[in-house]
């Protein structure tokens, strides 16, 4: 059975924090299925670069049915924040035990979920600084437990290796780095 993704897209998303993990999750061999959140197929990025969308969420049948949920930043995510169908399906993958990954702003929908507390460990953009204090600013990537957090943009390719790694282990991460030349 196939590994699968579900990468959420919002107006306003971070292009480099979708398309670094989307395209390595996929050479891994993830079947990444990107939904929009909104009722239109092709999303705008915040530089302004449109992507299609493979499908709209809101006609997913199952979206717990998935192995992992991306979640990319950007201005997008605040949009996203004012969602309780969003903060609620974030809220129930995470109940599922499945792991999450959420890059620069997007750890604000986790924390809105109820899945940041005062004790996580977690990073993202400095600009959460103020909701997420204890947030690590000089660390890509943090995972705690089934949540994996990372900075921004500049640190979207660690970001899908380290999903990669969450996902498949550190053979396949490791395989997927070199072939990149994303050295260690």
């Amino acid at each position: 059975m196939a590994t699968t993704v579900l990468t959420l897209l919002a107006d306003g998303f971070e292009e480099i924090e979708a398309t670094a993990p989307i395209d390595l999750l996929r050479r891994a061999d993830a079947e990444v299925l990107v939904a929009s959140c909104s009722d239109n197929l092709e999303i705008t990025g915040r530089s302004q670069i449109i992507l299609r969308a493979d499908c709209l969420l809101t006609g997913i049948e199952d979206p717990l049915a998935f192995d992992l949920l991306v979640l990319p930043g950007g201005p997008a995510v605040f949009g996203l924040r004012k969602r309780s169908e969003i903060i609620n399906l974030i809220r129930d993958f995470a109940n599922s035990g499945k792991p999450i990954g959420a890059i620069c702003a997007a750890p604000l929908l986790l924390l809105d979920a109820g899945l940041i507390t005062p004790d996580s460990a977690c990073t993202a953009h400095g600009s959460t600084g103020d909701e997420i204090p204890q947030l690590s600013p000089n660390q890509p990537v943090v995972q705690d437990g089934q949540l994996i957090t990372s900075r921004g943009a500049g640190t979207a390719v660690e970001f899908g290796l380290a999903l990669i790694k969450k996902l498949f282990g550190p053979e396949k991460e490791n395989e997927i780095r070199s072939s990149i030349h994303a050295d260690l």
